[in-house]
């Protein structure tokens, strides 16, 4: 179900929990201020999901209360995880959604990182 991305943040959400390692999470990267870990229901051959360690609803959120530092941090994590996965040269993307319109499922900013194949057209025509 889409969430709203105004809405407060909630601790309750399935990333805050995977934060404090209430459930169990296959990461391949983490440091101060993000994490990444790879999507229970991958949609390419590399499905990885990578959010912030802050309490961040949407990129709206983020960029408005997180410190500059937080946003830098985060922003390298991304691109880090592509490089020591080898995503660099062949290509990859990366999406986020925000809102009720984009389908956000999750009430924590996270960035999909897709890869392993050829992804097609950016939205279906």
């Amino acid at each position: 179900m889409p969430i709203d991305a105004t809405l407060p943040y909630d601790d309750q959400n399935i990333f805050a929990k995977i934060l404090r390692d209430e459930i169990p999470s296959k990461r391949v990267y983490e440091d101060e201020w993000a994490i990444a870990f790879h999507d229970i229901a991958p949609v390419a051959p590399i499905h990885i999901l990578v959010i912030p360690t802050g309490a961040y609803v949407s990129w709206d959120d983020f960029s408005a209360r997180a410190s500059a530092e937080e946003i830098a941090g985060f922003v390298r994590v991304v691109g880090k995880v592509a490089r020591d996965l080898d995503l660099v040269a062949p290509g990859y993307r990366l999406l986020a959604n925000v809102g009720l319109h984009s389908g956000q499922e999750i009430p924590h900013l996270h960035v999909h990182l897709f890869g392993g194949k050829p992804m097609g057209p950016m939205l279906a025509r």
